[in-house]
């Protein structure tokens, strides 16, 4: 077996397997239940005037299932081989970086050592742990809601590693911290605040009107380096008049989701094992 195809395991978590014209099958798949199968392929990726790969390693999906909508592909850029970021590390560095845009804007993304200044950034030392060396882990070391940290939540429910995820979309919070959170917003959002019935996984819901009251929520991780969050990365509008707090507990792994991200620039300096942010970075 190529060593490209012995690779995908750890690049997808799914065992490769041969077809009977002994090409390589890739299986990946996605926490929505979005899937792609398919040929693991090489060809000549050309980005620009005189950069490229002139052996580019590329899954060729041929069952594709899902939320991929009109989607022409995915970019993989988590640490694993066969992501495009190491391909592409050689030439450009091992770093990336991107912006995530509001519904009404448009974002970024870059990929090199030369996407970012690391002075405009804060920076968290991206972590390493056993559980998936693939992903992107920093740690979580306070939250705060209108100026004041969660009053019943210990350093030690923040020690685990958390995940940040750009195809997450409503951050994951271990239940007590979740807890702590949601009663500190309601509490800052006041006696006007009127609660309606959960929606979905969100069960801090409220009429969209009183939204100009949302406090102002920060997540703060090791070293410093936070994400001051303001009403669009606060709330979610989930229909019309009704609002809900885009936060929710979990009994697994804690994930930082994009919905947190959005307008910031995110750059993962993983050469120098750290992820910044700076804010302002698209609208």
């Amino acid at each position: 077996m190529a060593p490209e195809c012995s690779a995908l395991k750890e690049a997808t978590l799914n065992a490769p397997s041969c077809s009977k014209a002994k090409a390589c099958v890739y299986e990946a798949s996605y926490g929505d239940s979005s899937f792609s199968i398919g040929y693991l392929s090489r060809d000549v990726l050309t980005l620009g005037a005189g950069a490229g790969l002139p052996s580019f390693v590329y899954g060729c999906g041929q069952d594709n299932q899902g939320l991929f909508g009109s989607s022409a592909g995915l970019i993989g850029l988590a640490r694993n081989k066969l992501s495009i970021l190491a391909q592409l590390s050689s030439k450009f560095g091992y770093a990336f970086s991107y912006c995530l845009p509001s519904s009404s804007g448009s974002g970024s993304l870059s990929i090199g050592t030369s996407s970012f200044n690391p002075a405009l950034f804060r920076f968290t030392p991206l972590l390493t742990t056993p559980l998936d060396s693939t992903l992107y882990y920093l740690r979580l070391a306070a939250i705060t809601v209108a100026g004041k940290p969660l009053s019943i939540v210990t350093p030690a429910q923040y020690r685990g590693p958390t995940i940040i995820d750009s195809g997450t979309v409503i951050t994951r919070l271990a239940a007590p911290v979740y807890a702590a959170l949601k009663d500190a917003f309601v509490k800052a959002m006041g006696s006007k605040f009127q609660g309606l019935p959960p929606y979905s996984i969100l069960d801090t819901c409220f009429k969209r009107g009183m939204a100009v009251a949302v406090p102002e929520v920060r997540l703060v991780f090791e070293g410093g380096a936070e994400l001051k969050l303001g009403h669009p990365n606060v709330v979610l509008e989930v229909e019309k008049d009704i609002a809900c707090l885009a936060f929710a507990a979990t009994t697994g792994i804690s994930i930082i989701g994009n919905r947190q991200q959005q307008t910031f620039t995110v750059a993962y300096d993983v050469a120098n094992s750290r992820i910044g942010f700076a804010a302002g970075g698209c609208r």
